[in-house]
């Protein structure tokens, strides 16, 4: 229980009054201080990508701290610096030469919205400075990055202080708006996108932000094909940056190094990663961008931009430590092999359940949407706080789960499904026993509490 002077006194004054203390941690697992055992389904908020306990990445972090922590980049460069940018560089391919090194994702999200607009200036476009955004999305907590997210409840409190992008629906593979077919929603949402730009004007318009594997505002959404070539086309029409936000869907996660990886023909301008990177071990964000554009700004006088830890040498090590260990334990083929694994369980979870309406994602990142009724795709009343219920179970089963209902519910609420990419196909059995306990016990809940109505008993055979 918390005492009021941790981190969750910040949020409720209830809030971790039922949450466990946190003990110690090794691979998937954390326990608290009674002795229970819990396993990650979420990697943490999609962060711990290699588990706890990593002895390569400790030692990494202890011999680069009895070196030297901290550097300015204004005094030195430093050599972690420098070969967590090139390995990021081999890693990342033709496009992504340079690395801009934040303390997170939000971070790097103003990094990039950043750099591309320093770059328009740069190129005598100074009147592109709108950012265009997905509704819904999430970027980022700091007020930049809120700009351009697409969360209704959070804009009401801090719009006054924001210059807000303009926003377009993102292509739902769900829920289709009524009179599109599947395919036919994708390209219209992808249209959306030049409608937008048209209606601002061109010459106005510097970025068009998206998340290639959705994060928690969208549930793991993946778009067609058709909608990543028909954006990419847009943009490249247009002289408008398309940026990727893979802060949860990069570093391997998706089974490619960057998801941008499985669309070739749609590559974004810019990369945002961050979490992965970092792998809970420190707080890491990044910002992959062309060399000629890094090139253009140093000649110029240099990026407008920085903060006090950019770069610092510790922070690179361990970033560089984690990716070592994601080639040496070959994370990214597991991130592919064990999410088909995984994609495979969750369906024949969803098949069994009346409350999940619907599986999605790509390797290692995905999602259980629930529903009130899978007929309709209804979902639950508000005051009925489904993921809150779900989550609160899911402890009792020694599960952890990270979950999200989005604009209030109206675009949905899920359960995040993104173990470690060192996830072993008895770990994902044992996802899967909790899970199918935790979704049991919270369709009980409901029919206790009136919520669902209770299916009626089969009756019996005839006697012969």
């Amino acid at each position: 229980m918390s005492d009021g002077f941790a981190i969750q006194g910040f949020y409720s004054p209830l809030a971790g009054d039922d949450l466990p203390r946190v003990a110690r941690a090794e691979g998937p697992y954390l326990w608290d201080e009674e002795g229970r055992r819990y396993i990650d389904a979420s990697s943490g908020p999609i962060a711990t990508n290699l588990g706890h306990g990593n002895t390569h990445v400790i030692e990494t972090i202890a011999e680069q701290a009895a070196r030297v922590a901290f550097a300015s980049r204004m005094s030195f460069v430093n050599t972690a610096n420098e070969d967590l940018a090139r390995r990021l560089a081999t890693l990342s391919g033709p496009g992504f030469d340079r690395a801009y090194f934040t303390s997170g994702g939000s971070e790097a999200i103003e990094a990039a919205i950043k750099l591309a607009r320093q770059a328009a200036v740069l190129r005598g476009q100074a009147g592109r400075w709108k950012v265009i955004s997905r509704m819904p999305s999430y970027h980022g907590g700091t007020l930049g990055a809120l700009s351009i997210t697409g969360d209704e409840e959070t804009l009401m409190v801090f719009e006054p202080m924001l210059t807000r992008a303009r926003f377009v629906p993102a292509p739902f593979t769900y829920r289709i708006p009524e009179g599109y077919t599947p395919d036919g929603w994708q390209l219209a949402a992808a249209r959306r996108l030049e409608d937008a730009i048209l209606r601002e004007g061109p010459d106005t318009c510097l970025a068009f932000i998206l998340e290639p594997v959705g994060g928690l505002a969208t549930g793991a959404l993946v778009a067609d094909d058709i909608y990543m070539r028909t954006v990419r086309d847009i943009c490249t029409r247009h002289g408008i940056f398309l940026i990727y936000d893979e802060v949860m869907s990069g570093a391997g996660r998706t089974g490619k190094f960057l998801a941008a990886h499985h669309w070739p023909d749609a590559q974004p301008d810019l990369v945002v990663l961050a979490k992965g990177i970092g792998a809970g071990y420190t707080p890491l964000g990044v910002v992959l961008t062309p060399k000629d554009l890094v090139a253009e700004m140093a000649d110029t006088g240099g990026f407008l931009h920085g903060h006090t830890y950019v770069a610092n040498p510790l922070t690179c090590a361990t970033g560089l430590a984690v990716l070592n260990e994601v080639e040496r334990l070959d994370l990214i083929e597991n991130a592919s092999v064990m999410g088909a694994y995984l994609d495979a369980m969750l369906h024949r979870l969803k098949d069994n359940s009346p409350i999940v309406g619907d599986v999605r994602g790509r390797g290692l990142l995905c999602t259980i949407e629930l529903v009130a009724d899978k007929k309709t795709k209804r979902g639950f009343a508000l005051d009925v706080c489904i993921t809150d219920r779900a989550t609160r179970i899911a402890r009792r089963h020694g599960l952890i789960l990270y979950a999200r209902r989005t604009n209030g519910g109206r675009d949905g609420e899920w359960l995040m499904i993104a173990p470690p990419l060192t996830i072993t196909r008895a770990q994902i059995g044992e996802i899967e026993v909790a899970l199918m306990r935790t979704l049991t016990d919270c369709v009980d809940e409901l029919h206790r509490d009136g919520i669902l109505p209770v299916p009626s008993p089969i009756p019996a055979a005839p006697a012969q």
